[in-house]
């Protein structure tokens, strides 16, 4: 034995000379050949665009290169070590070629031990910058040529630093601090030994021996990792023990935590790629958004929830596949790993396959193994796909795959499904502009179309504040009494088909107060206004709020709506209502740094002094007041009695037939909207309105916007140009006596309203009737 191993000993010396005199030969004829290699002196690696909200929350990363480029004096000595340990234990000892480590490793790999590399971090760093990984005797020249250069050229910290950040480590991340991220969610200054073994156990099959696609490789990895650190002297025995035994926690992507702002994201990606091109996505730029992680969050659960309260309303429309379970263990979690892949988890709406399935109780089992087991109310959403009627592909049965989400406040467990209808939130500072939430859909995952800034909708009765603001400017007033009674145009009138308006509920109300109809967002009433003021004067006034004037012809349905805005245009509209008159643009981007946090461009808040006036201030403060009537006692009395604030003002939007549900609100410090509605519009249904779907959102947002901040009163201080008489609001030049009085009742109410007058009133007044319901609006 002595005898061979004497052999093996000679034989490794013999290489190790025999390499030596090549590298002699190699570098007389080869080193004057090698790359320019200065420039690693000031180490510039591909860095992706990072996204970030005001708060400093990551939200966004894109780049073909998952990095952080991080300085070596501030990576830890743990994960220092873990790497010295794993690669290359004498690397500040020798001088880029470690002999000792050759012969080390020749003896290890002669005697069938473990196989060992002899290749030192230096050696990685020629061969990852500047090689291919080709196997070549030629390529190992040259790897050991460029090792001299750059222990020539660098220091040994500067060769560890490039090395910690240069090295590919799976799952897209570059570096260790990329890593830590990807991995373990969380920054390189906080990891622990046993998670920086597991790192430092990556560099050498990183797609294979990755905790995400093979654990039980990883896991050995990180042990032999661990026992090298307690070996060169790096830990305790007692940390060796407790690092083997500590639980490690992957970042899960479906992460109910996780920030979700893709939207936002995808957007700033744009705007870059559009300034800087193809470097946009390895230069390093971090982008800092307006966004507000509390009030993004808020409005992502907000919109998910509103989605998914509509959603257990609608008939279940079956399971979303259906494979053939076999009946071995094995092959049964095969099959549904295969399937799951198709399907995965979209946040809190977790894939399963069915295992078994009864009208009384449902076994169905996830992609990581949890079996979970739906009862009682969690069956009612799929009832229809348990009875023993139920067509093929709406049965649930052995082998469909469904959705579970768990809701309510016991988390019970209860059968969904991927909605169809889509939904849009947006929420700005109508000070400034600043765009503080955006959510563009239900999940960018599966529909990346930016329902805030593409989706062009009608805004339906969201729309006519827009018409009653052009009205105050024709001498009408909130006390201006309007026939609330039957209307009927005809197609030129209309510019399209013969028109008869119809009120929500159908019926029709009398004269009443142009507060009133707003309130009771009274259709007709909206009708009769813009017939009074003009189309084109309207079409002409609405520009004033940033709406598009060709996308709301000059006819008469424009009254209800039927034009067409998307989310960020009501935004900015809404946000001259609540600023007093101006019109900001909506922004997103407040800064831009390189990748050493040098600003690039700084975005100033702009003064609201400094914005276009879209409209007088005496306007915008009736119109505050007609509002806040709305949310305090109308459509949207909801908002007010649920946030249990004075300050809030809005309008809900239901366009005919329900194709789309809004509602626009604000306070003065948050314009926010909500939409819901399908992509290709189609009915939501009889019953369903702005106020029952969209409102709940907002409020739902609003919830955690307004925490902490104080009630501000927009209606408490009146601007000069308005006088009030007998507690309502008017122009000075259109108090009563001088503007609009009455509009349409010289034709006839169709049924008695009780509510102007507080007695019964005749269908058919004489004159003198209709005179004293006019007095009473004039007083």
């Amino acid at each position: 034995m002595l005898r061979i191993f004497i052999w093996g000993a000679g034989l490794a010396a013999a290489a190790v000379l025999a390499a030596v005199c090549v590298l002699a030969v190699a570098l007389a004829v080869a080193y004057p050949n090698l790359p320019d290699i200065s420039e690693l002196a000031d180490y510039r690696p591909k860095l992706p665009l990072r996204v970030f909200s005001s708060d400093g929350v990551q939200i966004g990363e894109f780049g073909e290169e998952r990095r952080n480029l991080t300085p070596i004096a501030t990576i830890p000595k743990v994960m220092k070590d873990a790497v010295l340990a794993a690669e290359d234990a004498r690397f500040y000892d020798h001088g880029g070629v470690d002999y000792k480590g050759m012969v080390r490793a020749g003896l290890a790999n002669l005697n069938r031990v473990k196989s060992q590399g002899a290749s030192t971090i230096t050696m990685q760093v020629a061969r990852n910058v500047y090689l291919s990984s080709e196997k070549t005797l030629t390529r190992k020249i040259y790897e050991v040529l460029l090792t001299f250069k750059l222990e020539h050229l660098l220091s040994k910290d500067q060769i560890f630093e490039i090395y910690l950040n240069q090295i590919y480590l799976g799952n897209r991340a570059y570096g260790f601090a990329a890593a830590s991220e990807a991995y373990f969610g969380k920054p390189l200054q906080d990891i622990t030994i046993a998670e920086a073994a597991m790192l430092a156990g990556l560099p050498k099959a990183p797609g294979a021996n990755n905790p995400v696609n093979n654990p039980t490789r990883a896991r050995g990895r990180q042990l032999y990792v661990i026992d090298r650190m307690q070996d060169a002297g790096f830990i305790t025995a007692e940390q060796a023990a407790e690092a083997k035994k500590e639980e490690l926690h992957l970042r899960d992507a479906a992460d109910p935590n996780r920030l979700h702002a893709e939207y936002v994201a995808e957007t700033v990606r744009q705007l870059m790629y559009a300034q800087y091109g193809d470097s946009t996505y390895t230069r390093g730029l971090k982008v800092y958004t307006s966004l507000v992680s509390t009030e993004q969050a808020a409005a992502y659960k907000a919109l998910r929830r509103g989605i998914m309260d509509y959603e257990r309303r609608q008939i279940y429309r079956g399971p979303e596949k259906f494979i053939d379970l076999p009946t071995e263990p094995k092959e049964i979690d095969d099959a549904v790993d295969d399937v799951l892949g198709e399907h995965p988890d979209n946040g809190d709406l977790m894939a399963a396959v069915v295992l078994k399935a009864s009208p009384k109780e449902i076994t169905a089992v996830r992609a990581n193994g949890e079996v979970l087991t739906i009862t009682g109310e969690g069956l009612k959403p799929a009832q229809s796909g348990l009875s023993d009627k139920a067509p093929p592909n709406i049965k649930i049965r052995r082998g469909a795959v469904i959705r579970v989400m768990r809701s309510g406040p016991k988390n019970t467990l209860e059968i969904t499904q991927l909605p169809e209808v889509e939904g849009a939130f947006v929420a700005v500072d109508p000070r400034d502009g600043a765009v503080k939430a955006m959510v563009g859909g239900f999940d960018f995952g599966k529909n990346k179309f930016n329902h805030v800034t593409q989706a062009w909708r009608q805004p339906g009765s969201s729309f006519k504040p827009f018409i009653y603001s052009a009205a105050l400017e024709k001498g009408f007033s909130p006390a201006t009494v309007i026939n609330d009674a039957p209307l009927f145009f005809d197609a030129g009138t209309t510019g399209g088909q013969p028109w008869e308006p119809k009120n929500y509920d159908g019926g029709f109300e009398g004269p009443m107060s142009m507060r009133r109809a707003l309130m009771k967002s009274k259709n007709l009433v909206s009708v009769r206004i813009l017939q009074s003021i003009g189309t084109r004067y309207a079409q002409d006034w609405i520009t004033n709020f940033g709406f598009d004037k060709d996308k709301h012809p000059a006819y008469l349905p424009m009254a209800l709506g039927a034009g067409s805005v998307t989310p960020m245009q009501m935004a900015t509209a809404y946000s001259v209502f609540a600023n007093g008159g101006y019109r900001v643009t909506p922004y997103l981007v407040t800064k831009i740094t390189d990748h050493k946090d040098k600003v690039l461009v700084e975005t100033q808040p702009p003064l609201l002094s400094e914005a276009v006036r879209a409209i007088p201030q005496r306007n915008a403060f009736i119109m505050d007041s007609l509002l806040q009537s709305v949310a305090s006692g109308g459509t949207a009395a909801k908002a007010q009695a649920t946030l249990k604030r004075t300050d809030i003002y809005g309008k809900t939007g239901t366009t005919n037939d329900s194709l789309d549900a809004w509602f626009a609100g604000f306070q003065p410090t948050r314009a926010a909207i909500a939409w819901m509605g399908y992509d290709t519009p189609r009915k939501l249904g009889d019953r369903e309105t702005g106020g029952g779907l969209s409102l709940p959102i907002w409020i739902s947002y609003m919830e955690t916007a307004l925490k902490g901040v104080p009630v501000t009163d927009l209606t408490a201080t009146p601007p000069a140009g308005v006088v009030n008489v007998g507690g309502e609001w008017y122009f000075d030049d259109y108090a009563p006596g001088r503007g609009v009085a009455s509009l349409g009742l010289d034709q006839a109410p169709v049924q008695p309203v009780e509510a102007l007058t507080g007695a019964p009133v005749s269908p058919n007044p004489p004159p003198e009737e209709r005179n004293k319901i006019l007095d009473l609006f004039r007083n």
